[in-house]
């Protein structure tokens, strides 16, 4: 089945062509056309802004795609966009486009969930069969979860954050510490920096949540200690809120918050795979990019879970992009009924955006 997919939910335009098979997904083409810079500036994405930019991207990236993978609208057996959830304004973007081409192609249309394209990026980048039931670990700007999933596009949520999600949590430390924006990449390599020049860090955060008992997460209250501690170092040593504060503290600061981050996110998802016995750990998301995230979970498995298998995406299907999203609707596409196949057809006429709507509502 080759299947064209477009990824609309934030700020990157992205268009993917893949070619999928019961035991194989090859990747034909994979575009993506970042507004980072764009936004840079603002601290964070404008929807309208990020909306404008889809409209003006999207043509030039899906034509790339096709021309990339060598690939025709008569080759083409099923088109996938992201539907939910995101901004509303970018949203709708790739979901016009979508329906546009499905119309005139005469394609069938399936939409797919945000988070579940993240997670189905370890099956593009699996050097081992993923076997059920999966544990998997969603981190990004705008969700931390725990989804146990017991067979392909079925999912429970047993933990989430109950305020910030930890992408943010990274940005909004990242801008208490005059890094600019996004926070992640920055806080990494500051975090890495202390790391190859110190052998301890004195200074410790809290961990929120850590004794709740059960497998939620909270960010809020640890981004507010990187506040306090900032603006009592501005007091001490006499600093206005002008004033750069020192790279050697900045430093510091992004290792500890970095440790208390990874640490508590380890903590709860070896909770939660003692809980449940799951056969595979995934990692998904734009943070599944974070280094340490990465060696902290891979050391967690090799200690107290050596039965168990640990999946990473592969660094470019981490962030935002298309590969992701077609992946995910060859799955969904493969487990739907004939009659629920044959709707798609009609999915021109009715796929609708949503900004908030929960995965474990997919059907």
């Amino acid at each position: 089945m080759r299947i064209l997919a477009i990824e609309t939910s934030c700020d990157e335009t992205a268009a993917s062509i893949i070619t999928a098979t019961d035991d194989r997904i090859i990747v034909q083409s994979n575009v993506i056309s970042s507004q980072v810079k764009l936004h840079a500036q603002w601290g964070g994405v404008v929807p309208n802004l990020a909306a404008r930019e889809h409209t003006k991207n999207i043509i030039p990236v899906l034509t790339e795609a096709l021309t990339t993978a060598d690939t025709t609208r008569d080759t083409i057996d099923l088109i996938a966009v992201t539907q939910c959830p995101g901004l509303i304004p970018a949203l709708l973007s790739g979901v016009s486009a979508a329906k546009t081409l499905a119309y005139a192609w005469h394609k069938p249309l399936i939409g797919i969930h945000h988070i579940e394209g993240h997670i189905y990026a370890n099956w593009l980048s699996a050097d081992r069969m993923i076997i059920f039931p999966a544990l998997a670990l969603v981190v990004s700007g705008g969700h931390t979860q725990l989804i146990l999933m017991s067979h392909h596009c079925h999912y429970v949520i047993i933990g989430e954050t109950q305020d910030d999600a930890v992408g943010e949590a990274f940005d909004k430390v990242a801008r208490i510490l005059g890094l600019g924006y996004p926070g992640g990449p920055i806080i990494s390599a500051r975090a890495q920096k202390y790391a190859d020049t110190c052998k301890e860090n004195p200074l410790t955060l809290p961990q929120p949540m850590r004794s709740s008992g059960d497998f939620n997460f909270s960010f809020s209250g640890l981004k507010t200690a990187v506040l306090y501690l900032v603006k009592e170092y501005r007091k001490k040593n006499h600093l206005q809120e002008k004033d750069a504060l020192p790279e050697d503290f900045i430093d510091q600061v992004a290792h500890a918050f970095q440790s208390a981050t990874v640490d508590i996110l380890t903590f709860k998802t070896l909770r939660a795979a003692k809980k449940y016995a799951p056969r595979s750990i995934l990692l998904a998301g734009g943070v599944s990019a974070n280094t340490q995230l990465r060696l902290s979970l891979g050391d967690m498995i090799a200690t107290d879970l050596s039965d168990k298998e640990l999946f990473v995406p592969a660094l470019p299907y981490c962030l935002d992009n298309a590969a992701m999203i077609a992946t995910a609707a060859y799955y969904r596409h493969q487990h739907m009924s004939k009659e629920v196949r044959e709707s798609l057809t009609l999915q021109w006429k009715t796929l609708q955006a949503y900004a908030h709507h929960p995965l474990e509502n997919v059907k």
